[in-house]
């Protein structure tokens, strides 16, 4: 990956690799490297739920993950300017009985001049899959995934 800073204001490249950093600290399903890429007074709306800073932001992640078994997220690129990007995202999980969901949304950040989010504004659609319908399978790296053109 480049070594180039990824703080605003964005260029195409560095909007991509930030995308992508997003991508891979969501997906080491682990709040203590998830919640620093947030300002303490980061502004969350996540569905119905509002989230405001740290504390919240934490209590958040960790009962998400208590919820969202398996979960493994792909994030691309769907816009920016120069403080803010847009992803699509796709992520997979189970409930507690085993039933596996796609959820298929859009996910946007503004970003502080320190590189932090300081406001995310995610609105996505959960949709019951089956085990065998999966595409984000264990060992599976999600960026080598073909997304059928429908789902973008």
């Amino acid at each position: 990956m480049s070594k180039v800073p990824l703080v605003p204001p964005f260029n195409l490249e560095t909007a991509k690799l930030r995308a992508k950093v997003g991508q891979n600290i969501w997906n080491s399903l682990d709040y203590e490297q998830i919640y620093p890429a947030y300002t303490a007074d980061s502004v969350w709306r996540n569905r119905d739920r509002i989230v405001i800073g740290t504390e919240e932001i934490i209590k958040f992640i960790k009962e998400k993950f208590a919820k969202e078994k398996g979960y493994q997220v792909r994030k691309e690129l769907f816009a920016y300017t120069d403080n803010k990007i847009a992803v699509q995202f796709w992520y997979e999980f189970h409930d507690e009985t085993g039933q596996w969901y796609r959820t298929i949304g859009i996910d946007a950040w503004t970003f502080a001049e320190n590189g932090q989010v300081s406001k995310r504004q995610m609105s996505c659609n959960d949709v019951k899959i089956s085990e065998s319908d999966r595409w984000f399978k264990d060992g599976v790296d999600v960026d080598t995934v073909h997304i059928p053109a429908e789902y973008w």
